[in-house]
């Protein structure tokens, strides 16, 4: 029989990118900027649908290694401010996590203030919030890349 569990976890990231917030909301619209900074490679296009109802699917993984599959639909987007979407991932077609994920977009001076809350459920041990922390940091550093942005906290 196999072994079921369910951890919940809820983490917040901020950064502050030295662009506007129309310039970084038009980093997560668009599926050609967003492929090089969310799948850290400019290869296999992601699918967005970047409207509310919409979906984001795009799968890959290290040679020899499980292959992730991600897909998320947007729940709510107000242009330049705010996006929610919901959110799983699977390892090699076994589902690891369920997530709800809140992007908001504040103006700072000439910068924005991005606020990511992630909301997560995270299933049978395949996956965990400090995992999903630490990948999504890395996301938003190579988001700052992407800006021409330093990172800053």
């Amino acid at each position: 029989m196999t072994q079921r569990s369910v951890t919940h976890g809820t983490f917040v990231i901020e950064r502050l990118y030295d662009a506007a917030p129309v310039r970084v909301f038009a980093a997560w619209a668009d599926p050609v900027a967003k492929t090089r900074w969310f799948n850290g490679t400019a290869g296999t296009l992601m699918d967005l649908d970047f409207t509310e109802g919409g979906v984001e699917r795009t799968s890959g993984g290290k040679e020899g290694g499980p292959v992730f599959t991600y897909e998320a639909r947007f729940q709510d987007i107000v242009s330049g401010e705010r996006i929610v979407s919901t959110n799983q991932m699977h390892a090699d077609g076994t589902r690891i996590s369920v997530n709800l994920v809140t992007v908001q977009f504040l103006p700072e001076g000439e910068g924005t203030r991005l606020i990511l809350t992630d909301q997560g459920t995270y299933l049978d041990g395949h996956d965990n919030p400090e995992w999903r922390e630490s990948g999504t940091r890395t996301q938003l550093d190579a988001l700052a890349a992407e800006l021409g942005s330093p990172v800053n906290t």
